[in-house]
Parts: C-alpha cells; sequence; structure tokens
C-alpha cells in the first residue's frame, strides 16, 4: 500500500484563503501605502496596488469584493481592505489591512484639524482640494474602464450596468437596493441552461 502524500490530502474549508504566502508586515505596508498615497478615491490605488501591482486578486475578485463593500454599512476602503486581509491571512491580516489603511488617514485628518481650528479655512487649500477632485474623477472613469473591459462578457451586462447607474443617480434608488435587484435579475440571465440530451427534442 503507497502512502498517500500531504497534497493528495483533502482541503479544509477555507484553505485556498491561505493560498498566499504573504506576511502580515507584507499585508501592513501595502494597505499603509494606499492609505497614505490615496487622494481623492481610494478605488484606482486599490485596483493597482492588490490586482496590479501585487497579484493578490484579480478583476473578477476586485469586483465582486468592491460591490460587497458598497453594499454594506461603512467605508469602501476599510470594507476591502477586511475583505482582502481575511482573504490572505484570516482575522490577523484583516487587522493588518485595517491598520495600515486607516493608519495615515487618521493622522493626517488629525493635523488638518489643527491647523483648520488655528487657521480657518485658506483659498490654496481650497485651490488644491479643487484640483484633486477633478483627477479623481479621471482616475475612477479609468479605473471603471479597465474593469468593464474583463468583467462585462455580453451585450446584456452592458443594460444591467446602465440600469444601475440610472437607478442610483436618476431614480435615487439606494445602493443596496439597487445591488439586489440588478444582482437578482443578471443571476437569473446567466443562470446555468439545461442542455436538452440527446434524443430529447429541443
Amino acid at each position: 500500500m503507497s502512502n498517500s502524500t500531504s497534497a493528495d490530502a483533502p482541503q479544509p474549508v477555507g484553505a485556498l484563503a491561505f493560498r498566499q504566502d504573504v506576511s502580515l508586515g507584507k499585508i501592513f505596508l501595502e494597505f499603509l501605502t494606499i492609505g497614505a498615497t490615496s487622494f481623492g478615491g481610494v478605488v484606482p490605488y486599490l485596483r493597482s496596488a492588490l490586482v496590479g501591482k501585487r497579484h493578490w486578486i484579480d478583476d473578477k475578485e476586485f469586483v465582486g469584493m468592491l460591490s460587497m463593500s458598497q453594499s454594506l454599512p461603512g467605508l469602501n476602503a476599510t470594507n476591502m481592505a477586511i475583505l482582502v486581509g481575511e482573504k490572505l491571512r484570516g482575522f490577523a491580516g484583516s487587522t493588518a489591512a485595517i491598520l495600515g489603511m486607516c493608519l495615515p488617514g487618521g493622522l493626517l485628518m488629525y493635523v488638518v484639524g489643527i491647523f483648520y481650528r488655528q487657521h480657518g479655512d485658506h483659498v490654496w487649500a481650497t485651490a488644491a482640494l479643487t484640483g484633486v477632485a477633478a483627477a479623481a474623477v479621471g482616475l475612477i472613469l479609468s479605473t471603471v474602464i479597465q474593469l468593464s473591459q474583463k468583467s462585462l462578457a455580453g451585450k446584456f451586462d452592458f443594460v444591467f450596468m446602465g440600469v444601475t447607474v440610472l437607478a442610483v443617480n436618476r431614480f435615487h434608488q439606494s445602493v443596496l437596493r439597487t445591488l439586489i435587484v440588478v444582482g437578482i435579475l443578471a443571476m437569473l440571465y446567466h443562470r446555468p441552461r439545461r442542455t436538452p440530451r440527446e434524443g430529447e427534442a429541443e
């Protein structure tokens, strides 16, 4: 009788979440960098770092996690940090990711709050924030185009995307309600079709 190797042994549930050999230090430093440099919107920076640079997740996983982050309470950035950290290293990974994500912004806003209390609004600060806002729109648009090229497989996917935009922006529906309704419609459309067996009428 030959001995079975550990590779042939059944994997426990959730084992795939730890398939990446990523240390807690790497997770903390990566999210610390994202938190310190993501001016004007964090989504493009998250995709660039997690998908493009580190390859910790792919585009489909990114879209799924982003959808979940947007439909749950809290900030997208912190929700994404928790999800990615948990996928890589479980609870410890989530803790490292959210600490790294929140630390730079928390310290920066503390300093800005002290400055604002002492000096009030400043014309140069307002001008800088206006410029950052314009650049942020461009970054988000670029990310949307990149994700749509890989995530939208058919023409009806563009219909679902358009319905989502209209429901939220035009008809002022909540994001959660829109995701539930459009998600159900998309699942029904993409459900596996039963292929007729040989000899059965189509």
